[in-house]
């Protein structure tokens, strides 16, 4: 069961970050039977927050696009020496007026294109980073939605089997009443304790619908929200793989996001770095000033003199902002760290809830209600006996379908927790 879901996780990954992303319209039929599978596609055709990720990325590869130009050339003509007391007949060409065509083009040093294409190269690459890292959170927050919902769905058919339960003794009360052979009391507690059970069935249907509209927002269907109904079952106990600590850190989305923007924060560090060195305008030009030189040509160099700035300011910005990406890679890093181990106790802790439940514990619980039904019925045991067996059990089935929601996330976020970053 855990390596279909890790095969499953990993292959929709991959179809996300190489395909774009579009909002897919859900299939009723496909909400009215959901499975973690199909939440899973839903999740990579419409959710709001990877499409987000998408988006930039795409708008890192038009910036892209910009970094990879040259500066384009500047056309200026000028006129001068017009004369505003005299004007000679004849064409305007021969007319004594001094006319400059001049072109001008900066020439980069210091191999500022290719720093910013390489700066360029490393936004994209660290946006890719973030829709990984955003597909693995936004795949966390479906399952415990999913999983959630589930719970709550079981608690609804507990809480109905308990309605059921207390309508038929209800029923052989009233009989039993008329007949003399209980009180009117005991009547009345029964009643309350089925009015009590309607009360626990409206609460867990509103932890359904907010279950729903949960799972509905991380699918981006929340006008379809009524009609989600989770219908896996819920995954059997499995042994987890435990990688080598470091290995599965490094891997991680996290933290390879956090590294990419280590690398583009030195790529910009290098660019500020660049700014030092001058870059230098060429200009060519021609000049028409008849009659005495009717056509003359010329060239001309120029740079900046940093006379009074050297843009230390965004040298040490850059400088802020590379040693700032450090701790945060080491942040990153570390939370991992914690994270993984965290998340192995979690599941061990559930895994062996479980096991009770499983072992019997419930089983226990469910004959010991089953006899005190039969002893109630047959005047052998008292009113009292009979409602705190029914209650030891209902309090026994949600704690087992509680432990099997824990087990079932705390299994989802360790195969999350230690999965390599999928990334084209």
């Amino acid at each position: 069961m855990m390596r279909h879901i890790i095969l499953v996780i990993t292959a929709l990954a991959f179809n996300v970050l190489i395909s774009p992303a579009h909002a897919g319209e859900a299939n009723p039929a496909v909400l009215e039977h959901l499975t973690l599978r199909d939440a899973l596609v839903l999740l990579a055709d419409g959710n709001r927050e990877i499409r987000a990720a998408q988006r930039m990325v795409e708008g890192l590869r038009a910036d892209g696009i910009s970094a990879a130009q040259r500066p384009n050339p500047t056309l200026s003509i000028n006129t001068q020496s017009i004369s505003l007391e005299r004007s000679n007949s004849g064409r305007a060409w021969d007319k004594p007026v001094d006319t400059v065509i001049r072109l001008d083009q900066v020439i980069e040093r210091g191999d500022k294109r290719e720093l910013r294409v390489k700066a360029a190269e490393q936004a994209v690459k660290a946006g890719r980073a973030n829709i990984a890292d955003t597909i693995r959170q936004q795949r966390l927050a479906l399952t415990a939605s999913y999983y959630d919902l589930l719970l709550a769905q079981e608690k609804e058919r507990i809480n109905r089997q308990n309605i059921q339960l207390h309508e038929r003794t209800l029923a052989a009360a009233r009989l039993r009443l008329k007949a003399g052979d209980i009180s009117a009391s005991d009547l009345a507690r029964l009643e309350v304790e089925a009015y009590r059970a309607d009360n626990e069935l409206n609460q867990a249907q509103a932890e359904s619908e907010k279950a729903r509209l949960s799972l509905a927002y991380v699918l981006s269907v929340e006008r379809e929200a009524s009609r989600i109904k989770a219908t896996d079952a819920w995954p059997e106990p499995a042994v987890m793989p435990v990688p080598e600590f470091d290995e599965a850190i490094a891997r991680r989305a996290d933290v390879r996001a956090a590294q990419a923007a280590v690398d583009l924060a030195d790529a910009r560090r290098a660019q500020a770095r660049a700014l030092q060195t001058r870059d230098i305008s060429v200009g060519v030009q021609y000049e028409h000033f008849p009659p005495e030189s009717r056509n003359t040509v010329g060239v001309g160099v120029s740079f900046p003199l940093f006379a009074h700035y050297s843009y230390e300011g965004e040298i040490k910005r850059a400088e802020s902002d590379y040693n700032d990406a450090r701790e945060n890679l080491e942040r990153a890093a570390a939370q991992a760290r914690t994270e993984i181990a965290q998340n192995r106790a979690d599941l061990q802790a559930a895994a062996e809830r479980l096991r009770r439940f499983r072992e019997g514990l419930l089983e226990k619980a469910q004959k010991t209600a089953n006899a005190a039904e039969f002893a109630y019925l047959q005047g052998a045991q008292g009113l009292m006996d009979l409602l705190d067996a029914r209650r030891t059990l209902r309090a026994m089935q949600l704690d087992a379908a509680a432990a099997q929601a824990d087990y079932a996330k705390a299994s989802v976020a360790w195969v999350a927790a230690i999965a390599p970053s999928e990334e084209p």
